[in-house]
């Protein structure tokens, strides 16, 4: 046999050896990468497609990770999904009394006796699992007269449900407008226009509620202000909700390491004009527009026909008038002038305006609006 011929049997035969060894190789990788996979917890995807299953905790509380449960008020109520779903019909859509950023809430009777509204969050893992984070690491530390107390909550595979005192009224949207045909829920009540008085008590129990958690030593700001996150007590306190948006920060007057969010027409302008950062000035200018919202009983995120015939919105509107004195055309003609003093009504508005200036660093912070608040109302 040449050399040549015997060069070739040699070659081909290394390149059989070597390709039968990779192969073997390639097979024990993947035999090893499916051990490890089938050893892992089922993806959160998976999991919002099984069926809930019993906690395997033996004390029946809802089992929950060593990560999340880190940072959580440890006085708070574990609550089993177990129970969740009976007080709830499963939750049943003739329990819906409202619906919470990236969640719906119900109204339900736990087995231990209080009547409370549970929000159980979207089962996207990521929208889910972050508002029950910010709500826990916010509400759960804080208690407050102006600000919804939470209870209790779940977490169970890709479930998170958070539990909070029931609020009678319900939410202040409901009661500056007639949403009566938006409710899904038989128990609407018959909702008078709300008067002077009370319109003032709702606007001071929300700002004394943001300067308790703007002045705390670390902040917290809402991010999410608006009529709908306002919750009304039996005597029309207020109650500010929904924290899934909320975020801490170290300062007060600093910027917060996070997206800018809200809803249209309570976000302040800074937003728009490339700030990517929130503030607790943010919040005030929110507050300011909800301020005047009450005030005019005009949705802030819908424009209107101004004299001209031309459409505009709350802020651009308040301002025009503003510059011509008509204080007293502006205020909600629901409610009733006959003891309603020219002289509160116009400071009330200037609180308002200045809150909702379009530049943050003129704007007042919500410990100055308690007190201005206070010197005008008693």
């Amino acid at each position: 046999m040449n050399h040549t011929l015997q060069a070739v049997l040699a070659a081909t035969g290394s390149f059989f050896v070597i390709t039968l060894i990779f192969a073997i190789v390639l097979i024990i990788c993947k035999s090893s990468s499916k051990r490890r996979r089938n050893n892992r917890s089922i993806s959160p995807t998976r999991a919002r497609n099984l069926p809930l299953r019993k906690p395997t905790t033996s004390s029946g509380l809802s089992s929950i990770s060593i990560g999340e449960s880190a940072s959580f008020d440890p006085t708070l109520k574990h609550v089993s999904m177990k129970e969740l779903v009976d007080v709830t019909r499963n939750f049943s859509t003739d329990l819906i009394i409202g619906d919470g950023s990236f969640g719906l809430v119900y109204k339900a009777q736990l087995n231990s006796g209080p009547i409370v509204a549970v929000k159980k969050l979207s089962p996207d893992a990521f929208q889910g699992l972050r508002e029950f984070r910010a709500e826990m690491e916010t509400l759960g530390k804080i208690r407050h007269e102006n600000i919804v107390k939470i209870l209790g909550y779940c977490a169970t595979g890709s479930d998170r449900v958070l539990i909070y005192e029931f609020i009678e009224k319900g939410s202040l949207d409901q009661w500056l407008y007639d949403t009566s045909s938006e409710d899904n829920y038989d128990d609407v009540e018959l909702r008078l226009p709300l008067s002077w008085q009370t319109r003032m008590k709702i606007v001071k129990g929300v700002a004394k509620g943001l300067e308790y958690m703007h002045n705390l030593d670390t902040a917290i700001i809402h991010r999410d202000i608006k009529a709908s996150n306002v919750l009304l007590d039996a005597d029309f306190e207020a109650h500010i909700a929904d924290f899934g948006l909320a975020r801490q920060i170290e300062c007060a007057h600093s910027h917060v390491s996070t997206q800018v969010a809200g809803t249209m027409g309570y976000m302040p302008p800074e937003y728009f004009h490339g700030a990517m950062k929130a503030t607790v000035m943010g919040d005030v200018y929110s507050f300011g527009v909800l301020m005047l919202e009450i005030i005019t009983g005009r949705r802030p995120s819908f424009p209107f026909l101004g004299e001209d015939g031309r459409e505009v919105r709350l802020i651009e509107w308040i301002n025009k008038m503003v510059e011509q004195n008509r204080y007293m055309e502006m205020v909600d003609a629901s409610i009733s002038k006959d003891d309603l003093k020219e002289s509160i009504v116009v400071e009330i508005f200037k609180i308002g305006v200045k809150c909702g200036n379009e530049k943050w660093k003129d704007r007042p912070t919500m410990k100055e609006v308690v007190q201005e608040l206070d010197n005008i109302l008693t």
